[in-house]
């Protein structure tokens, strides 16, 4: 019994130092991570996911080419995972939303916005409604009086433009989420939004602006049963976030690197191109942590930052 202890004792020894001479130690995986050259990029899931594919499947393969480096688009069940995949590490570039970003933020130091839509720096959310409600267009937050005792949807419960900016704007116009009839619901995505009040499941519903945009442009919306009624006044949204490690992963500047290569895009060719009109903008531009103050402030006001 001695001898086959000792003798596994000893092989024990010897695959140690043979792990040691490959520089690994058991239990220690630094550097094979150190060793990993994918960047891993991903986004909220605020659209449907083969939409979604196609437009993070474009920037890897941009960033790819302009980094020197492999980008791949991880994709996400839900925000929450969005934000759990940056904070543990998993996620290293990510486009969030305007909540989310402030969360992943707050929740990894170091970690800075780089870039941001053109279209984010004046970002809107649409309030919809059934045309059997009888609800018409108007152009003023008072309006939105005219959603009490109504039954509304969000989108997901995270949502910049599908939740947080829309319950802001209702309640500047003294509607109560328990002014609704029955408890809001959450779609859990803006096109889905606009598919249930389409339906006649819900009365009214909130989403993001450019989604509605874009699905009237594609003929996706039944006109016939479902309609704009508002269009909140401007604030900051979507943003591209970086963690602060990355340089150490992949070289001193890479952060920099990055926000280059997102602020080249321009357009100048059928790549760039088809780039810009799946995250329906016509560039990026520079973003800053205080670009979303009021983002935090909103949040931190609902219970949604702590």
């Amino acid at each position: 019994m001695r001898r086959v202890t000792r003798g596994t004792a000893a092989f024990a020894a010897l695959l140690s130092l043979a792990l040691t001479a490959c520089g690994h130690s058991p239990g220690d995986n630094r550097a094979q991570a150190a060793g990993d050259q994918t960047l891993s990029i991903s986004a909220i899931p605020d659209q449907d996911p083969q939409l979604l594919q196609r437009e993070f499947d474009g920037i890897s393969q941009y960033l790819t080419t302009k980094l020197g480096v492999k980008a791949r688009y991880v994709p996400v069940t839900d925000y929450t995972a969005s934000v759990t995949g940056f904070r543990r590490g998993d996620l290293s570039l990510v486009f969030f939303g305007g909540l989310t970003g402030v969360q992943a933020r707050l929740q990894v130091p170091g970690a800075v916005p780089i870039a941001q839509r053109d279209i984010d720096a004046q970002f809107r959310s649409v309030f919809i409604a059934s045309v059997a409600s009888g609800i018409q267009p108007f152009q003023d937050v008072a309006g939105l009086k005219a959603f009490a005792g109504r039954t509304f949807t969000f989108g997901s419960e995270s949502s910049t433009s599908g939740r947080l900016m829309p319950q802001y704007f209702l309640g500047e116009a003294g509607v109560k989420l328990d002014a609704l009839k029955g408890q809001a619901g959450f779609s859990g995505s803006h096109d889905a939004t606009i598919k249930v009040v389409e339906a006649g499941t819900y009365d009214t519903g909130a989403l993001n602006a450019a989604v509605w945009d874009a699905r009237l442009k594609s003929g996706k919306v039944d006109t016939a049963k479902v309609r704009e009624v508002f269009r909140t006044p401007p604030f900051h949204d979507y943003h591209w976030l970086i963690r602060p490690d990355v340089d150490q992963k992949f070289g001193t500047g890479f952060t920099e690197k990055v926000k280059d290569a997102l602020l080249a895009l321009d357009g100048s060719d059928a790549q760039q191109r088809k780039i810009l009109d799946l995250f329906q903008c016509k560039r990026f531009i520079a973003a800053k942590p205080e670009d979303y103050q009021q983002i935090e402030a909103v949040g931190r006001a609902a219970g949604l930052i702590k």
